[in-house]
């Protein structure tokens, strides 16, 4: 027997607040290129922590409707726009995934004019790698010819909800074209699971690290892709294809608690949560959207159960790692710090949102 829904309830409730009162306490001093202060906790920060996190809390106003968290986002969005927006690369486009979905539902003409500007700058500036892949540039460093996984969730997940929204197909068959040239370079053949990056200068995988968040990103990533946009049959179909080739890795790397490994198959590095909230949540919609056997949902409420198990009684999300750079070793990623995140936060609210959804008729997940 698993949580039930009044449980599950509590614990969203918790994890807005715990978002919402994230504040940078100087630990990590991480300077932006341009000279500014970098800030990837503090909620009130434009970066891409905070991106997946209103992202998280716009996918809990759908689901619930809740007027509250509705006004909390345009607050946010529209205090930020005032203030002015940062320099554009991978990790700024974050946030604009939110808006694209708020506006999509809302149709508020203040939205519209900050999403074309920044798909279009997208498209034009970003650098690319050979094969038209987007360069992992973010916000205190330049990573030529790098592609990583976090790019997908980052910037293509942007293009084809707002292509979608706007009705431009041509940002749906970039963020298509991302997801295929990403797949060619970053799923590993031998296993199903996913490398965290690849360079073309040497042409290779790094430390060949199966990282857990990086995983999620794409568990999660390919299933919110399909939601957001309409795709070309083939291209959803491969996709579904390698979904379904990561997930069968994934299951059997899922620990006696219901969490998964930093490093996905290395038994000496820490349980991380914020890849089992995302991870979890993919499992339990990918079985909803008929995706999946049952197996998949067992596995997802297990993590949910490891999630909640991880939410402390101020809401923040225990467990989660750093944002983590890429790794040229293994050690490098045992070796990430624990810090509570926008991201985690938003991981672990799009699990308990889905798992509502999961629930039986008596209101427990069996």
């Amino acid at each position: 027997m698993g949580p039930n829904a009044h449980d599950i309830r509590i614990g969203l409730d918790r994890l807005v607040a715990g978002m919402t009162g994230l504040r940078h306490d100087g630990r990590f001093h991480e300077p932006n290129l341009d000279g500014t202060a970098g800030d990837y906790i503090s909620f009130d920060s434009w970066e891409w922590p905070q991106g997946v996190g209103l992202y998280g809390l716009i996918r809990l106003w759908l689901f619930t409707g809740r007027d509250d968290l509705r006004s909390l986002v345009e607050v946010w969005y529209q205090a930020r726009l005032e203030a002015g927006l940062p320099e554009l690369n991978v990790n700024t486009t974050a946030p604009m995934l939110g808006l694209s979905v708020l506006w999509s539902k809302t149709r508020d003409p203040r939205w519209k004019g900050p999403l074309d500007d920044w798909a279009n700058r997208v498209i034009r500036e970003l650098g690319r790698t050979p094969e038209g892949g987007f360069e992992h540039h973010v916000s205190d460093k330049v990573n030529d010819n790098e592609l990583w996984d976090d790019t997908l969730y980052m910037v293509a997940l942007f293009l084809a909800s707002y292509g979608q929204a706007a009705d431009r197909s041509e940002l749906i068959h970039e963020a298509s074209r991302q997801f295929l040239v990403h797949t060619r370079y970053l799923a590993d053949t031998h296993t199903g699971l996913w490398f965290h990056g690849w360079t073309f200068q040497g042409r290779h995988n790094f430390a060949r690290a199966r990282w857990a968040r990086g995983n999620a990103w794409i568990t999660a990533g390919i299933l919110d892709l399909f939601d957001l946009a309409e795709l070309a049959p083939p291209v959803r179909v491969f996709l579904e294809g390698v979904l379904v080739s990561q997930v069968e890795a994934l299951l059997p790397l899922q620990t006696s608690s219901g969490a998964w490994r930093t490093l996905l198959d290395d038994a000496t590095s820490y349980e991380e949560i914020s890849a089992t909230a995302g991870i979890g949540y993919g499992l339990l919609k990918g079985h909803r959207l008929g995706l999946g056997n049952a197996a998949w949902r067992t596995a997802g409420l297990r993590a949910l159960e490891a999630v909640m198990n991880n939410i402390a009684e101020d809401g923040t999300v225990l467990n989660v790692s750093y944002g983590t750079r890429m790794g040229h070793d293994l050690q490098f990623y045992r070796d990430i710090p624990i810090q509570p995140t926008g991201y985690g936060q938003a991981l672990a609210i799009l699990c308990l949102s889905e798992a509502l959804q999961h629930v039986g008729a008596e209101g427990r997940a069996a």
